[in-house]
């Protein structure tokens, strides 16, 4: 049975800038409906930039009422305190999901990439670029937190589309025979 409503929310959590998305999943399609970033550099004080993430993403849940919440998980890096900061701002956005009864699902940098481009390893650029063809997005924004942030939401609304729950594939003319609407 369909959702009555399938918004939804990607967020692409950052102790500098975190990146969102939102699209609509209702079809068989999703539409674009918008993203941007929130840019938290200018804030010398982390406790302040966590609550401004948690603020913020209450706002974009109050305004695009998503049914469901898409969060990059934290990649393991060598610098700790990094990865601290990373994973207080993801808590921050998941928090605020959390006081709204949105499902959360976290998806994996390799799988957002692999999900968009066809390939884990794809460049920012590559993810900006795919997402400007899928959608016709003709002035993309210069931040590649935002894209990113669209590009979790997309991961999530195709993890949840059966093409991509069965995909067994042979190659690339297999997945274009079997996925033509989704070939433009």
């Amino acid at each position: 049975m369909p959702k009555e409503n399938n918004i939804i929310l990607g967020i692409d959590p950052g102790s500098n800038v975190m990146g969102f998305g939102v699209l609509d999943g209702n079809g068989k399609n999703p539409v674009y409906m918008d993203m941007g970033m929130l840019d938290l550099r200018k804030d010398g004080d982390h406790y302040k930039r966590i609550s401004a993430i948690f603020n913020h993403t209450v706002k974009l849940i109050e305004n695009y009422l998503p049914s469901e919440l898409a969060i990059e998980a934290p990649f393991y890096g060598k610098n700790i305190q990094s990865m601290l900061k990373l994973g207080r701002a993801q808590g921050a956005a998941i928090s605020a999901a959390l006081t709204k009864d949105l499902p959360i699902y976290e998806y994996a940098p390799r799988k957002i990439k692999l999900a968009i481009t066809g390939a884990g390893a794809a460049s920012k650029e590559q993810v900006s670029n795919m997402l400007s063809r899928i959608f016709n997005i003709t002035d993309m924004p210069a931040s590649l937190d935002a894209t990113d942030g669209l590009a979790v939401a997309l991961c999530h609304f195709y993890s949840n589309n059966s093409v991509i729950k069965s995909s067994k594939s042979e190659g690339w003319k297999d997945f274009v025979r079997k996925n033509p609407d989704r070939i433009k």
